[in-house]
């Protein structure tokens, strides 16, 4: 069965770097693959941007493609966006299809700080994000919950609802959102690091700009 992944974070605002990961996920994985961006993030400081104006660089960005798509019910509900009360209500409403969670490699590594972070493996996979030649430091008491997790076949994945991890190998864009906020406040023009449709209308990126 095709699986479902999401993609999750502030995306404050989206670039390139968050869609060439989500893209060649999407790839790897042959799953549909939603952008999940956080109301209120447990792990970071609040977005820049508001929601409503966050969701509307979103769908600029994801216009003319289908393969990656827009989730918006974490900025439906109150309080903290914790991960596990996303999957439990996904998976709740796509039965036996499988879901799996896509996160950077260094976020993977701090899975014990995550709201419930045992109880993920029951809902979703998790397709962790790695460049060539880099290795996360995996605290042993993570390493010991996943060991007999790892798979590095995609038919598993497709095969199973939930359970796994999977490695998946993706292009390096050393691209940062916080940079491109530095670029805006300053005057400048971020034009290749962001996707082209955030620039058809000049108010998208308003929120970055100083007077």
């Amino acid at each position: 069965m095709r699986p479902l992944a999401l993609f999750g974070g502030t995306f404050d605002p989206i670039h390139i770097g968050h869609l060439s990961v989500a893209w060649e996920a999407s790839e790897l994985l042959d799953a549909e693959v939603r952008l999940l961006p956080a109301n209120v993030p447990p792990h970071r400081p609040s977005p820049t941007a508001t929601a409503v104006q966050r969701v509307e660089m979103l769908r600029a960005a994801l216009r003319g493609q289908s393969r990656l798509t827009l989730d918006t019910r974490e900025l439906e509900r109150n309080g903290p966006s914790y991960t596990f009360d996303t999957l439990a209500e996904l998976r709740r409403e796509v039965g036996e299809r499988p879901l799996v969670l896509l996160l950077g490699a260094d976020a993977f590594a701090g899975l014990r700080s995550w709201h419930r972070w045992r109880e993920l493996f029951d809902v979703a996979h998790i397709g962790v994000i790695n460049r060539p030649g880099i290795d996360a430091c995996m605290p042993a008491e993570v390493e010991r919950a996943v060991a007999a997790r790892r798979t590095d076949d995609p038919g598993v994945i497709r095969s199973q609802p939930a359970g796994k991890v999977i490695e998946l190998v993706v292009t390096p864009l050393e691209v940062s959102a916080t940079r491109i906020r530095e670029l805006l406040a300053a005057g400048r023009d971020p034009r290749y690091l962001l996707p082209a449709g955030l620039f058809d209308d000049p108010m998208l990126l308003a929120p970055y700009r100083t007077a």
